[in-house]
């Protein structure tokens, strides 16, 4: 139990997210009729149809009882009238015939609707997370994001699949059998009916608890999606250090915390079915005592006690399902607080309405008087001034830390600076629209990201307009033909996650191809050839003079060789440029960029 609890403890400092906490709020109406606007574009078709035909199904059903004992028991049994109970018996079949295709078709439209409304919440909210901005995926991992838009909004599902014309249908029946329960015997409907009262106090103090209930459990399904995305992606390095155990112990430890919490929430969710059989086995005792009673005393005829009897377990089975769908109206205010979240999330980057459409753009970049935190503590730019002209090839040079990313990140407006400006061609990039600025801007990182596909959707992935012939083209251009030659299917091949069937150069190469393709006016390559051997580093040192020709280029990279040929070089350090100017003139200088040179020299002598 020790080392239990010891798991358990370690799991939560691990996979502890600040941004994945518990809502605590009132039930929200007005969150809920938000929730249900996902409904409108079907308030024409879909929608109108499932209540009709929940309606036809209820109208029936109730009816049904007084033909039952009105008119076949007294009329039909007592009065010995066969022909007109048969008749009755007729048009109770029939009835029950239209019930049930009536029903078949609700369900039917009921459920395509719920599907067409889950798809709905999620494409908006998958939309909605793709324009926010980088500091909102830095707070969150990414199993977080992924239980947001899968399992959340899969909770909704319930809802507007049974849910939203159930509830209907059981406001419906509840409203129609008391007004039969009463016109048939007050007396008796007040004596029945005597316990709502005390059931409705003890669901009340229920509900809030098990709203926060879920939500927790909410909360713990996150941190274990985000545990399994990690170690699956982490899988090599797991089992390089042979940590598959250790891992599975953490696995256990987050595993057991959300089945610990599904297991509390269901709990508390099952108070509500029995408390609704313990009042429907009051209200059916007080039935069958007093009913007798009266039907002694002539108050109440057989008939009339018999339908009383149909409509009484009628008005139990809405109640009961009432409860339900107010489970299913907890569950959905739990998930709907987290997507809504997420909805209301503003990206910190935003764009003016009347942005500039930059059409053609030089590529004249200029920072004046930038500084830029991240976390408003510590500054990664400190007043950074520093221009870069159209076609000019940039280098980067510092110590980890030293703000040369971050410079990269605030040319593609992925950040805005804290105070000062960054333009382009005279353009304050705040003054530019995301789209025009960003389409002419490509960057190409150290770990490059290749998505599921083929070869050739790879390379075009940053202008899927493009023709076959001006993918092939790039490839070749940069170096990468040769190698896709080779594969299985050419260009055609299929990569699997993240390119796992290509090596780390041939991805890299496969990005350089993808960033010459979509023909950019600014550049960045941010440690691009840090992964890459020194046979392909040629090889794409020679590619690069036909990548960046015309272009301005930012060039982050610790390889200090790779940026001997560069325009003008910044050295950075912790947010401050402390020297510029090109190789030779850094070298004759003997400042920090000459003992980095010499300190590299040195070490690959050593090696």
């Amino acid at each position: 139990m020790a080392k239990a609890n010891k798991i358990n403890k370690g799991s939560v400092e691990r996979f502890s997210y600040t941004t994945e906490q518990i809502i605590d709020k009132p039930f929200n109406w007005k969150q809920m009729l938000r929730l249900l606007n996902y409904l409108k574009p079907y308030s024409k078709n879909l929608l109108p149809k499932s209540f009709t035909a929940m309606l036809i199904n209820t109208i029936i059903r109730l009816i049904i009882p007084t033909l039952i004992g009105v008119y076949a028991i007294e009329k039909g049994i007592q009065g010995k009238d066969g022909q007109f109970l048969m008749l009755i018996v007729v048009i109770i079949a029939g009835l029950y015939i239209i019930s049930y295709l009536a029903n078949i078709l609700r369900i039917r439209w009921m459920n395509e609707l719920g599907q067409k409304v889950i798809y709905d919440i999620r494409k908006n909210l998958f939309t909605h997370v793709q324009r926010l901005s980088h500091r909102f995926f830095d707070q969150r991992s990414a199993g977080s994001i992924l239980v947001r838009i899968m399992n959340d909004t899969n909770s909704l599902q319930d809802l507007f699949t049974n849910g939203v014309v159930n509830l209907l249908m059981d406001m419906i029946m509840l409203v129609g059998v008391i007004f039969i329960l009463f016109s048939l015997s007050p007396q008796l409907t007040l004596a029945v009916l005597i316990i709502l009262p005390i059931m409705f106090l003890i669901s009340t103090k229920l509900r809030q608890n098990i709203r926060r209930s879920w939500q927790f459990m909410r909360i713990k399904q996150s941190k274990l999606n985000s545990h399994l995305n990690e170690s699956i992606q982490g899988i090599r390095v797991t089992q390089s250090f042979t940590q598959e155990k250790e891992n599975m112990q953490f696995f256990d430890g987050v595993n057991t915390e959300n089945y610990e919490a599904w297991r509390i929430a269901t709990k508390k969710n099952a108070f509500f079915r029995p408390l609704i059989e313990l009042t429907n086995a009051v209200g059916s005792a007080v039935l069958i005592w007093y009913g007798a009673h009266l039907i002694q005393t002539g108050s109440l005829k057989l008939g009339e006690f018999v339908s009383y009897a149909f409509y009484l377990g009628m008005f139990w089975e809405p109640i009961s399902r009432i409860g339900q769908v107010y489970n299913q109206l907890l569950m959905a205010m739990a998930s709907s607080e987290r997507i809504f979240e997420y909805l209301d999330e503003k990206p910190i980057v935003h764009e003016k309405d009347e942005a500039i459409e930059l059409g053609d753009m030089k590529g004249h970049i200029q920072f004046e008087n930038v500084e830029f935190s991240y976390d408003d503590k510590r500054k990664a730019l400190k007043d950074v001034s520093l221009e870069m002209k159209a076609g000019q090839t940039i280098a980067l040079v510092g110590h980890t830390g030293s703000g040369k990313t971050t410079i990269a990140n605030l040319i593609s407006r992925f950040y805005d600076p804290t105070s000062g400006s960054v333009k382009i061609d005279g353009h304050d990039l705040r003054d530019i629209s995301l789209k025009s600025l960003r389409s002419q801007i490509s960057v190409v990182l150290q770990d490059t990201f290749i998505f599921s596909g083929t070869i050739m959707e790879n390379i075009k992935f940053g202008r899927p307009d493009a023709k076959d012939e001006e993918a092939v083209a790039a490839a070749k251009a940069i170096g990468a033909h040769t190698f896709i030659e080779n594969l299985p299917n050419g260009y055609e091949t299929q990569v699997e996650e993240r390119g796992n069937i290509l090596s780390v150069g041939e991805r890299q190469l496969l990005s350089f191809a993808r960033a010459l393709l979509a023909n950019p006016r600014i550049i960045i390559l941010d440690e691009a050839t840090a992964s890459i051997d020194t046979e392909t580093e040629v090889q794409i040192q020679r590619a690069l003079k036909t990548l960046l020709k015309g272009r301005t280029s930012v060039i982050i990279a610790h390889r200090l060789s790779t940026i001997r040929e560069a325009d003008k070089i910044f050295v950075l350090d912790h947010g401050d440029i402390i020297e510029e100017g090109n190789h030779d003139q850094l070298m004759e200088y003997q400042g920090e960029y000459y003992r980095l040179v010499k300190a590299q020299f040195k070490m690959l002598e050593a090696i």
